[in-house]
Order: structure tokens, then sequence, then C-alpha cells
């Protein structure tokens, strides 16, 4: 898949139960997310048809089931979500948010050194 659909924060709780698990039933995602959430059944139903719209899932019939898997990997999904917020907050200067969350974070010498790592790989690239 070469993009990513947007998925919002609330679909995202539907995702997270089907990276974790799949495939579920719809009787089980509800089931689920009625008690982490407290959504109504129709609530998650609508999510449901949302995610499948935007082909971030898909189902199968199983005698009177519907089992439900992910179309989208939570990586590609981590990938779109990074790159909304970086383009959305820092206009895309990745250099600029890695100087300020380097400059606010407390980093151990391990990270320091994983950080220069990945950055000298990216030099010679």
């Amino acid at each position: 898949m070469n993009e990513s659909p947007r998925i919002t924060e609330a679909e995202s709780e539907v995702m997270k139960l089907l990276w974790e698990e799949e495939p579920l039933s719809a009787n089980e995602i509800i089931s689920k997310l009625t008690q982490q959430m407290e959504w109504s059944d129709q609530t998650i139903k609508t999510f449901l048809n949302r995610l499948h719209k935007k082909k971030a899932i898909r189902f199968e019939k199983s005698g009177r089931n519907y089992l439900y898997y992910p179309l989208v990997s939570h990586d590609e999904y981590l990938k779109a979500e990074n790159r909304s917020f970086l383009d959305r907050v820092y206009k895309g200067a990745a250099g600029l948010l890695c100087a300020k969350f380097l400059q606010e974070e407390q980093l151990s010498e391990k990270d320091i050194e994983e950080l220069q790592q990945i950055l000298n790989n990216k030099k010679k690239s």
C-alpha cells in the first residue's frame, strides 16, 4: 500500500485491537471497545464501516460473523502519523524536530551513541 489512509484517533482504537490480534469478529471488537472506551455498539460499527471504506481493514464473512483484518500495518500507520505531525507542526523540517526534541529530553550515553550512529549512517547514504 503506497499511501496510508488517514486514520482518526478514535478509529486507531479499533486498529490497535486488530494489530494485537487478527482476525477479530465484530462482536469481539465491540465487546472490547465498549469496556475500554464506553462507546455504543453503533459507534463502533460506524468506525468499522469508515475503516473499511478507507481500505484500512477488510472483512470476511464466517458463518453469521464478520471477521476483520488490518490492511494497514502498525508501522505504516506510525510513518503516516509521524509525517503528518512533522508537516503540520514543523513544516516538514525533520532536523528542527530532532533538535527541539533533543534539547528538551534527558539522554543516556547509550542513547547518544545510538543517535550518533544513526546520523553517521545518514551522512554516508
